[in-house]
């Protein structure tokens, strides 16, 4: 696993030991990154599931200034610190929250804070993807024209939304990348 393109591309990052996350691979990441960028001028990214942090961590490679990370795992967010400290500089700021999604989102909401992108890639057995979407929405925590990037199994029924356009679904196999737009 790592940093694929930017300016930590090629660095290698550390995988959550054991097997209780599923990290994106660096396929279906470098083809999220050509459908939404692939480059930024800076905005704030969340990682809702964060796991190792590599798709926050590809974001502020390609030019994101801010990212938010949140897991519930210790094991993922010492992983998450561990690559952070290797592929970040001083004038991005990255913050590590350990709690669950639903809290996260509440105290994000609470401290205003809004994201140009957020990323969902929950536990597949634990799909919950239209209940956090629309959450995200009544929390006004997208920024107007901000992306959200839905990582599913098949079984999520993800095609139409309330309050968000579907910009792009594709298929990799097991993995489903649905990515929104919020309606204005």
């Amino acid at each position: 696993m790592r940093i694929i393109a930017g300016t930590y591309g090629g660095r290698k990052l550390h995988p959550v030991p054991g097997n209780k996350t599923r990290p994106t691979t660096d396929k279906v990441r470098e083809s999220i990154f050509n459908m939404i960028g692939p480059y930024f001028h800076g905005g704030i990214f969340l990682d809702l599931f964060a796991g190792s942090g590599a798709v926050a961590l590809e974001a502020l490679s390609r030019g994101m200034q801010r990212a938010v990370l949140v897991d519930r795992q210790f094991a993922a967010i010492k992983t998450i610190k561990q690559n952070a400290a290797m592929v970040t500089d001083p004038d991005q700021t990255v913050t590590v929250w350990k709690m669950p999604a639903e809290k996260a989102l509440q105290t994000l909401a609470q401290q205003d804070n809004q994201f140009d992108v957020i990323f969902l890639d929950p536990p597949y057995a634990a799909q919950q993807m239209t209940n956090q979407l629309a959450e995200i929405w009544d929390l006004h925590l997208l920024r107007p024209k901000g992306l959200v990037i839905c990582e599913t199994d098949h079984t999520a029924d993800l095609k139409a939304v309330e309050h968000y356009k579907l910009i792009r679904q594709k298929d990799y196999g097991l993995t489903l990348v649905t990515i929104y737009q919020g309606k204005e």
